[in-house]
């Protein structure tokens, strides 16, 4: 297995621990990034964490992930619901992916209930906050350790 996993967020996740509804959670991006870091360290693995507010920057990540990553964890945040462009470049990803969430999509608005993401994702895990993250970058660790196994 590739030592190396992609954790791609996508739209305002910077933002997040900055969120007045409190939605997101507390935690500033910056700790979640440290945090999922010191998870991926303790398993072993090279974490390339990323984000952007662009859906052609996060395409183009996931193309590049296709060349030197064992799997890859994806929090698509708005483009969830809309991205076709996403959800074409995850399809032709062969390794494990991992749809994230902080908040439970599907407490919320109703436009947020279907995910144009989760056709291409082996799993999803949506509502445990910064818990979720580490939880997926376990679970693409595991699924890609098995899948080469």
């Amino acid at each position: 297995m590739s030592q190396q996993i992609y954790f791609l967020n996508g739209p305002n996740a910077n933002l997040y621990g900055l969120d007045k509804s409190g939605t997101y959670g507390s935690e500033s991006f910056a700790s979640i990034v440290e945090s999922c870091h010191c998870r991926a360290e303790s398993l072993g693995i090279t974490l390339v964490f990323r984000q952007s507010n662009h859906e052609g920057v996060l395409v183009d990540w996931i193309q590049e992930a296709r060349q030197h990553a064992a799997g890859l964890i994806i929090n698509a945040a708005g483009l969830t619901y809309s991205s076709v462009p996403i959800l074409d470049a995850l399809l032709m990803f062969d390794g494990p992916v991992i749809e994230v969430h902080m908040s439970n999509i599907w407490q919320r608005e109703p436009f947020r209930h279907h995910s144009m993401v989760s056709k291409a994702a082996t799993g999803v895990i949506a509502g445990l906050g910064v818990l979720g993250y580490e939880l997926a970058i376990d679970a693409v660790v595991s699924l890609a350790g098995a899948k080469t196994a």
